[in-house]
Order: C-alpha cells, then sequence, then structure tokens
C-alpha cells in the first residue's frame, strides 16, 4: 500500500479568466472576428491584452469575453467607438451594482425588489 501526498490545492492559471492565455490568431478564431478588429478594440481602450516576453499580444477568456459583445454590437450596426463605449459603461454599471449590493449586505438590509 502506498501513501499519496496531499497538496494543497493551487489555482490553475488557465482556470483564471484574466490569464493572458490566448494569442492573437487563437483569440479572432475563438471570438469570430480578425487580429484587425482585436488590434481596433486595443485602439479604443476595451481591452488590453498582455505581452509576451516577445511583444505578442496575449488574450484572456475575460478580454474574449468583453470582444465577443462588442462585436455582437458592431454585428447589428453600432459603430465600433460606440459599441466599445456601450460596453464600457455596461461593465461600470455591473460593478457599481455588485458594490452597491454588497454595501446593503453588509449593512443589514435587503436588495430593493422591483414590484
Amino acid at each position: 500500500m502506498t501513501t499519496a501526498t496531499i497538496r494543497p490545492h493551487t489555482p490553475d492559471s488557465l482556470d483564471d479568466d484574466d490569464y493572458p492565455a490566448y494569442t492573437m490568431g487563437r483569440a479572432a478564431e475563438m471570438t469570430g472576428t480578425t487580429p484587425g478588429f482585436l488590434r481596433a478594440l486595443g485602439d479604443q481602450g476595451l481591452i488590453t491584452p498582455l505581452r509576451s516576453d516577445g511583444g505578442h499580444r496575449r488574450f484572456s477568456r475575460y478580454q474574449l469575453r468583453i470582444a465577443m459583445r462588442a462585436r455582437d454590437l458592431v454585428d447589428q450596426g453600432t459603430p465600433i467607438d460606440a459599441a466599445c463605449r456601450i460596453v464600457i459603461l455596461e461593465d461600470q454599471l455591473e460593478e457599481a451594482l455588485r458594490i452597491n449590493e454588497q454595501l446593503r449586505r453588509d449593512a443589514g438590509q435587503e436588495p430593493a425588489t422591483d414590484t
């Protein structure tokens, strides 16, 4: 009988939504866009991919989800600059609502319900 060493659980970087795991080509393929579209999103300030040691862009899953949201708006006829602004504002609103909810929980208040 052998004994196994129990190792503490360490988060796998591939489980991390912010880990820059995807190259430009793979990111474009996964989002159904082109590398040029992803570069344009970076130019608009919507996503800022990290750079590898060799200078190549690397995208995270979170950034790919953001890019797909922008792509959906552009596919519906929204100009890319407006689509990027919409996605940024949606994210800011979502974060503000999350913070508000946390503050209410911390204060012992129930969240407001729509009636």
